[in-house]
């Protein structure tokens, strides 16, 4: 008898839950399903004391790599230093993390270190060859993340929520937002050591971020 209640209950909640998806798809046939945009990257970003000295818009092939929209690089210079900074606009970021992209840019060496700082969030950094590098994912809301972990739980901590009900019913935001600006900043080692490398990257991100997080593109 206890089972047969339990089947009964459980039959009668699925019903409902296909019922109410079934009305949702009727009433709002764009639910979840923004149309994400190409975004124009500004032609200078500024990163005091950095002086911007080139900049390259690169193309996007869409059959190879169709959740990337848009793609940019900077370069800086700074007395003796060169920075250069890789912006990517992921319309998809969910099925993989920073580790797995950079692997596919053919790095050799993966991020071997991973650091969290207050106010901006997780990021790696690395070594690849005669370079040091950092990586990171800014995220649409919460902190950069660097691992499919800390994207994961940013989306499902960050993205449902009341306010963002009527959009999300409107196919003007998706529910669960996966889109990413991946930031790849990357310096020649010259004489400096890893470590004071890796300080002169961290103030630059941190700054980078700061600038990027508010003005995350809309969907």
């Amino acid at each position: 008898m206890y089972w047969q209640q339990t089947r009964i209950y459980f039959l009668t909640l699925t019903f409902s839950i296909g019922l109410l998806v079934s009305l949702i798809s009727i009433l709002f046939p764009s639910f979840g399903k923004p149309k994400n945009r190409t975004l124009i990257f500004p032609k200078d970003v500024p990163l005091k004391p950095w002086q911007l000295s080139d900049y390259q818009s690169i193309q996007v092939v869409a059959e190879k790599y169709p959740d990337l929209l848009s793609r940019i690089n900077y370069q800086y210079i700074k007395n003796d230093f060169k920075l250069n900074i890789d912006m990517r606009y992921l319309q998809n970021f969910y099925p993989a993390d920073v580790t797995i992209l950079r692997k596919h840019d053919n790095t050799k060496q993966p991020s071997n270190i991973v650091r969290y700082k207050d106010g901006v969030g997780y990021y790696g950094l690395g070594l690849d060859k005669q370079n040091a590098y950092l990586s990171a994912c800014i995220n649409p809301r919460g902190g950069s993340t660097f691992t499919h972990a800390q994207y994961r739980h940013n989306r499902y901590s960050q993205d449902i929520s009341f306010e963002r009900l009527l959009p999300v019913l409107q196919g003007q935001e998706a529910l669960i937002d996966k889109r990413c600006l991946l930031v790849h900043l990357s310096m020649p080692l010259q004489n400096s050591s890893p470590d004071n490398a890796y300080k002169v990257l961290e103030q630059a991100w941190f700054s980078w971020y700061q600038w990027w997080q508010p003005r995350f593109p809309k969907p």
